[in-house]
């Protein structure tokens, strides 16, 4: 029977059917991905709204002395409410000239800002201007703003409230960030995995199978290998999840730089278009944006090889693994290309940790590889995955997995891939193999 070419529902798993994985995947991506961009758009307007123009006025403008000829509450009717801001009008002087404005703090310069529902509020901040005589004073200090004299302000710095608006996009950041980084993680993972962190452990999957529990030290837990079972053999390999971070680490490098690189654009804009030409800053932007440019691209690639070679599975026939023992591996590789070649390897990694100084170095040196299958040239179909199986035998004279405060041995199978158009690919999966209790004994 010919198979659908756009596939909405997956292999079914015991008598449930299960959505496509890589649409239900990449839906969810994008559609963290957009709260979180939003989340960090936000942020880089309240900065460069906000945040900018208040840190200008406490660190950028120059001190005066002027004189208040009035003060007033000035009142805004916004649909069926009232709202209120300070104003004071002062008269001041820079380089021979002499300005007049209505002014409080930087708000008053910005459109309806400044506009807050306490009167009382505005009441108290100008009540202690009193009118100056042009002789006699009293004389006020005010800040002039050095690129535009006809901006000043009475009072400067930032409210404590006004770090509560940065709530609400640090939410979408967290709740965006947080949802991606799961997405990412669950990648190639079967709903069965998932649902089962909350279930059995290892030791109690052996004992259902009526297998002793044999603690060893210094051996890791299996039970991120036993906690999902397989369409085709007994157990799913979850695949390693180190990409995710670095995937996740770069979309966010892109978006805070490409954020902070919008808001320092937009100033050295600003200043062209008001004739206040900063052409250092010009010059400092030009490289940033380069960089933006290239994390961009960067991430953009990344996430175009994942989605678009699609999740590779791997299941093996028995767990726990021992030191000449054969197993039955079955692999399955999901998207729409033309591969050049596709290999698994057994790997055997040595990781060392040590102190030089103040810094923890890492080395890390492969031990023990063994290709253990290999497929070339042929083509897998949307909906139509490649599916072949292979025998896998460990060693008998290989070292268990290990595990120290300063050493690891660490055992993984290696899928390999070479597509036409893609670049090749490596994706690993961790597994445990356990002492032989023979030896031991």
């Amino acid at each position: 029977m010919a198979r659908s070419r756009f596939r909405i529902y997956g292999k079914k798993r015991g008598h449930r059917s299960t959505g496509s994985g890589v649409l239900g995947w990449v839906g969810e991506a994008v559609f963290f991905s957009g709260v979180l961009a939003l989340g960090l758009v936000g942020l880089a307007l309240l900065v460069f709204l906000y945040v900018v123009p208040q840190w200008r006025a406490s660190h950028e403008f120059l001190e005066t002395r002027c004189r208040v000829l009035d003060k007033r509450v000035a009142a805004r009717v916004a649909g069926d409410e009232l709202s209120y801001r300070p104003e004071v009008l002062i008269e001041y002087e820079v380089g021979g000239r002499t300005y007049r404005i209505w002014t409080y703090d930087i708000w008053r310069f910005r459109p309806r800002g400044g506009y807050l529902a306490d009167r009382e509020f505005a009441e108290r901040a100008i009540a202690r201007f009193s009118p100056s005589h042009p002789v006699r004073g009293p004389f006020y200090p005010c800040w002039y703003d050095p690129a535009d004299p006809g901006v000043a302000v009475l009072a400067r710095g930032m409210s404590w409230w006004f770090w509560l608006v940065f709530a609400v996009p640090l939410v979408f950041v967290a709740f965006g960030g947080g949802g991606l980084a799961y997405t990412l993680s669950t990648w190639g993972k079967s709903a069965e995995r998932r649902a089962a962190r909350s279930g059995k452990s290892f030791e109690d999957t052996l004992r259902r199978r009526g297998r002793p529990v044999v603690e060893y030290p210094h051996v890791p837990s299996g039970d991120h290998i036993m906690d999902s079972p397989g369409t085709r053999l007994a157990f799913r390999l979850p695949a390693s999840t180190q990409w995710v971070w670095g995937m996740g680490v770069s979309l966010t490098a892109c978006l805070v730089w490409n954020g902070l690189v919008a808001v320092l654009l937009a100033l050295a804009i600003r200043g062209h278009l008001r004739g206040q030409h900063d052409w250092v800053l010009t010059a400092l932007i030009v490289p940033f944006l380069w960089i933006g440019v290239g994390l961009a691209v960067y991430f953009v690639r990344q996430f175009v090889l994942v989605t678009g070679i699609g999740p590779t599975l791997l299941e093996i026939s028995e767990q726990p693994l021992r030191p000449g023992g054969r197993y039955r591996l079955f692999v399955s590789q999901i998207g729409r290309l033309r591969l050049k070649s596709l290999e698994i390897y057994l790997r055997c990694e040595e990781e060392t940790r040590y102190q030089q100084g103040t810094n923890t170095r890492t080395e890390t040196r492969c031990v023990y590889q063994e290709r253990v299958f290999q497929h070339a040239q042929f083509e897998v179909r949307r909906g139509l995955p490649f599916e072949a199986e292979c025998e896998l035998v460990i060693p008998s004279e290989a070292m268990h997995s290990f595990q120290a405060d300063h050493n690891e041995v660490k055992w993984k199978l290696v899928v390999k891939g070479s597509a036409e158009g893609w670049p090749d690919y490596e994706r690993s999966f961790p597994i445990v193999v356990y002492p032989d209790g023979r030896r031991l004994g």
